[in-house]
């Protein structure tokens, strides 16, 4: 009779230890019932495209963290639905060159709009030389650019979302094409 009471510290840690187990089997449950891939996939439209003009080459070799590459950024043209103008001179790809042929970057650039607003651009990725499961060689080079532009400027709408960009290579351009697309 003791034991049926509700309140009995002992009644209150059993139906603790049965709920957390109720707990974790649903849990365990909707792990195992995930779709792959998820419903909500994020979709990408394009943005712009950078024709980026570039500078001699310079590196630093033996440094701590590897070689590292600059890249001087000396001008340009952008242009996508939204947005259009050119990239000023002044700002720089900096690379860190690993031993196993992987290239972190990271360029530092402005731009300015054809109606004169200047946005900044910072612009991290990676490039990775290496090889497929074949053996096959393989080239990976993508990047996430960020902006900064004048909040309450039409251009605002680039402060707030995710970008990413891969080169297209053109023997026609002496410099490097980069195609950016929105993360919707």
């Amino acid at each position: 009779m003791y034991l049926c009471r509700q309140n009995h510290p002992k009644n209150i840690e059993i139906m603790k230890k049965l709920l957390f187990a109720a707990f974790l089997t649903a849990f365990t449950l909707n792990v195992s019932a995930q779709t792959y891939p998820p419903k909500d996939t994020p979709q990408l439209e394009f943005a712009l495209q950078l024709k980026v003009t570039l500078g001699e080459t310079f590196g630093i070799d033996n440094t701590q963290h590897g070689r590292r590459t600059v890249i001087p950024i000396t001008g340009g043209t952008f242009e996508g639905p939204l947005l259009k103008g050119t990239i000023i001179n002044g700002g720089a790809d900096y690379q860190l060159n690993a031993p196993d042929g992987r290239t972190e970057l990271e360029a530092i650039y402005c731009i300015k709009t054809d109606d004169g607003i200047y946005i900044h651009v910072r612009n991290r990725g990676i490039i990775a030389n290496g090889k497929d499961a074949d053996g096959k060689p393989t080239f990976y080079f993508k990047a996430a650019p960020q902006f900064e532009a004048p909040a309450d400027s039409k251009y605002g709408w680039l402060n707030n979302a995710l970008f990413i960009c891969a080169p297209e290579f053109s023997s026609e351009f002496k410099g490097i094409v980069l195609n950016v697309w929105k993360v919707k």
